[in-house]
């Protein structure tokens, strides 16, 4: 199956460390060769980054490794291909407009007879599985909340209830952010870790490199990284129960 990444954070921080030990096990440390893709929310814009090769291999996901893009949200995305071709439609994450805002989506996963009408302004445009629940969630939160864009309490409770009719058909680990929050769904695998003050050196497990994070920070910074794997070996991170959905806020889990 494929494999997530995500950031969340209280002040704009690039993920280059994350993202190069991630990347590695687009190809080289795992077998998520099937492509991959990166969104980084910027103001009320969104970098939206694909490629249908490995992520070893693509010299995007170089580009991304070597310049610092500052984000509060940033989603990425591993593939092993289960539903639908290699191709750039069927590369994550997918990217769409709601309430004024872009959303970003990015599925960990296998959904089987999973085939909701989808008759309002969000259809697929590539033969993934995944494709079809991001257009689907947006359907059914539009249904639900018509031309206003619900404040965050609610609009957990409604993603909680629709990750949990959608993983009935399968696998569903999710993220999914309107660059206010980061949402993250788990059906079988997902870790978390939060770094803030005082802040110590990480080092990766899929490359030899280390980073001590005090030197790039300040006392006041906080980030959240979620990830199907932990990426470090010198890190405590906390793993997701089965059916946990976490909302991420300024860089923390919030209690929504």
């Amino acid at each position: 199956m494929c494999q997530l990444l995500g950031m969340n954070c209280n002040v704009p921080t690039d993920i280059v460390f994350s993202f190069t030990g991630f990347s590695t096990r687009g190809g080289r440390t795992g077998e998520h060769a099937d492509g991959w893709g990166i969104a980084f929310f910027e103001g009320a814009g969104v970098r939206h980054f694909v490629d249908y090769e490995s992520a070893v291999a693509s010299p995007v996901a170089e580009l991304i490794k070597r310049y610092p893009i500052k984000s509060k949200n940033v989603i990425a995305h591993i593939r092993k291909a289960t539903q639908g071709r290699i191709a750039l439609e069927n590369c994550h994450p997918f990217v769409r407009e709601l309430w004024g805002r872009y959303w970003v989506f990015a599925h960990n996963g296998d959904l089987k007879d999973f085939a909701p009408a989808l008759d309002g302004a969000f259809r697929r445009v590539g033969t993934t599985d995944s494709e079809y629940a991001f257009c689907y969630l947006l359907q059914q939160l539009r249904r639900r909340f018509g031309d206003t864009s619900p404040e965050l309490p609610e609009l957990a409770v409604a993603l909680r209830e629709l990750c949990a009719e959608i993983a009935a058909h399968g696998t569903f680990n999710i993220m999914l952010s309107d660059g206010r929050a980061l949402f993250a769904h788990c059906s079988t695998n997902l870790h978390y870790i939060v770094r803030q003050h005082p802040f110590a050196t990480a080092q990766l497990s899929d490359e030899d490199m280390k980073v001590n994070f005090a030197d790039v920070t300040t006392p006041n910074d906080r980030v959240a990284v979620i990830v199907t794997e932990p990426l470090t070996k010198n890190e405590t991170w906390t793993a997701f129960g089965a059916g946990e959905m976490i909302v991420f806020v300024e860089g923390a889990p919030v209690a929504l």
